[in-house]
């Protein structure tokens, strides 16, 4: 099975390319070889390769500036994602999509379920929202994953920020009331094939998953959306302080001790779009489909600190 990859790059993408690697021959796509926004391109890539899997981990995720470029933010995440989905519904296949908290107002003092009222605060989140609606519409099978705060080794995220800012000055200020759970793109990209392996593909099994169907699904009975993050939740300025204690406790030399970080307001720290207060995602609907037990937030963090060692990353 071929499985076509998009965000092959990013911080996503990265780790699917590892997850995925026992389920298929991957196709790794990414901006130089086929713009997303090139929406027509994206269309005739699809129809040369024939995947018999659509994974999606592009996305335009600039969220400050896309209040400045909303043409390219929809784009990319609305009229691309649509045509992801028009192709999967055309070749009866699979498309695996990634959304955001971001579609939510984060004013609930509850985790958000799946089908909890939509109501993004910027364009990034709306635009997101309008791709959801997109595949949704287009009755294409699909697993859609919602999460939040994504980090990673790969690209630029809050942790790695965080990371160079401690080494850099001597200090830091971060935001104290926003709340979340720190997702790593390996815990997604590990769910994601951990799912994938238990879907019946027209009566044949996937490379690598055992010959018993005992326990797998066909697409009509898992398609939907799915809300993936890590256990528990944090700030900001909790996420920071947790990530710079345990760099220090490996033993990694930073000029801000992780307990003189200063927490401060949403309105301390303006930026052009809003955010959420409440990014927490309620999980059950994974966790009871699939029976997948999610770590707590800050075991991503310690894996995060050993892989950056291990690579001399810091």
């Amino acid at each position: 099975m071929i499985i076509l990859l998009f965000g092959a790059h990013g911080q996503v993408g990265s780790e699917l390319q590892r997850s995925l690697a026992l389920l298929g021959r991957i196709k790794a796509c990414n901006q130089k070889e086929v713009p997303f926004q090139d929406v027509d391109g994206l269309r005739a890539l699809i129809r040369e390769v024939g995947p018999g899997l659509i994974v999606n981990a592009a996305a335009y995720t600039a969220v400050d500036r896309a209040e400045a470029e909303p043409e390219l933010a929809y784009r990319v995440n609305t009229q691309a994602v649509a045509v992801l989905a028009d192709e999967a519904r055309r070749l009866d296949v699979g498309l695996v999509h990634y959304s955001t908290d971001y579609v939510f107002d984060g004013a609930s003092t509850l985790p958000y379920l799946e089908n909890a009222p939509k109501r993004p605060l910027n364009i990034y989140g709306k635009s997101k929202l309008e791709g959801e609606k997109a595949i949704i519409e287009s009755g294409c099978k699909h697993l859609l994953f919602r999460t939040s705060w994504i980090y990673s080794e790969h690209g630029t995220n809050f942790a790695k920020t965080m990371i160079r800012l401690a080494r850099e000055r001597e200090e830091l200020a971060v935001v104290d009331d926003q709340v979340g759970a720190p997702t790593s793109s390996g815990l997604i990209a590990d769910v994601t094939a951990s799912v994938l392996k238990r879907i019946d593909n027209g009566g044949t099994t996937l490379p690598g998953v055992e010959e018993s169907k005992a326990g797998f699904f066909s697409w009509d009975e898992i398609t939907g959306t799915y809300h993936l993050a890590a256990k528990g939740r944090t700030s900001w300025h909790g996420f920071a302080v947790y990530l710079l204690a345990e760099l220090k406790r490996q033993g990694v030399s930073l000029r801000v001790d992780p307990e003189s970080v200063k927490p401060i307001s949403t309105e301390e720290y303006p930026v052009l779009a809003k955010r959420p207060a409440s990014s927490c995602l309620n999980t059950d609907k994974l966790v009871g489909r699939f029976g997948i037990e999610l770590p707590d937030w800050q075991t991503g963090i310690q894996r995060l600190v050993e892989r950056l060692i291990e690579r001399k990353m810091v």
